[in-house]
């Protein structure tokens, strides 16, 4: 086995991103709109928007005056809009590190799961504070791709066992942007202030192992296209490798947990 890094990082299929990692996504952006606690008739802009994810916990339980979502794939962005059609949700395709949107313009910039995806993190975090107004709120949440991140744990830490160049392919050390300290010390770089950091837990339970590994056959995102840019041979091995590690419960279900840190500050 043998691979290079950033050609596995795929975003295309808005269907199978949501089968791998957009399902889980989904119940962090609830818990992650509830913490902001931003009160109704907002404008809010969704940097990375993928497939509306996190767009749709705005919609649910923020009462925004308007949202608009932004991606680089125009796949993801056609997921979107069939996802959430709203007359008050606009999405469009455009660079994070360069939003198309005018400076000041909304009361609240926030993204999931994107940070660590963008050449330039620092840039992608100025240009969400350049957007908002005065007093406006930056925030966002990433995995924790190193310790709690349990599903990507556990893949990464079966294919390094069989194929060594796995190894520097894991996001737990290729993304050093996933612990509160490193969001932290990005926030007050670009001038964010009154910063507040917290984990937040969800169970990632799986109902048995296709349920784990089938969503991973869609190659949407970092671990899937590793594991289709295999052989048949090796991708059969790392399934059975797979299979005999994970922690299966009496009734063939696999329970887990997924860790996402949060961040969130004014301008």
């Amino acid at each position: 086995m043998g691979t290079d890094q950033a050609r596995h990082d795929v975003w295309a299929s808005g269907d199978s991103y949501e089968q791998y990692v957009g399902r889980w996504s989904r119940l962090v952006a609830k818990e992650f709109i509830r913490w902001l606690a931003i009160p109704a008739d907002r404008q809010w802009l969704d940097v990375g928007c993928g497939t509306g994810a996190l767009s749709q916990a705005i919609l649910t339980l923020a009462n925004p005056k308007s949202i608009k979502g932004i991606d680089r794939s125009a796949q993801f962005i056609a997921s979107a809009r069939e996802r959430v059609d709203r007359p008050n949700v606009e999405f469009a395709t455009g660079d994070a590190q360069e939003l198309p949107v005018d400076s000041g313009t909304y009361d609240v910039a926030v993204s999931g799961l994107v940070l660590n995806f963008v050449p330039q993190p620092e840039r992608m975090a100025a240009e969400m504070a350049r957007a908002v107004r005065r007093n406006g709120t930056v925030a966002l949440y990433v995995w924790d791709y190193a310790s709690r991140m349990q599903f990507m744990r556990h893949f990464w830490n079966a294919a390094a066992s069989l194929d060594p160049a796995a190894f520097d392919l894991d996001e737990g050390r290729r993304f050093p942007l996933c612990d509160p300290n490193a969001l932290l010390e990005l926030f007050q770089t670009v001038g964010i202030r009154h910063v507040e950091t917290r984990p937040i837990d969800i169970h990632t339970d799986f109902k048995n192992f296709d349920d784990f590994w089938d969503p991973i056959l869609g190659g949407q995102g970092s671990a899937p296209g590793y594991a289709m840019a295999l052989s048949e041979e090796n991708r059969a091995q790392l399934r059975e490798r797979l299979y005999n590690s994970l922690p299966f419960a009496v009734d063939g279900s696999i329970p887990m947990v997924a860790r996402a840190w949060a961040i969130k500050g004014f301008k």
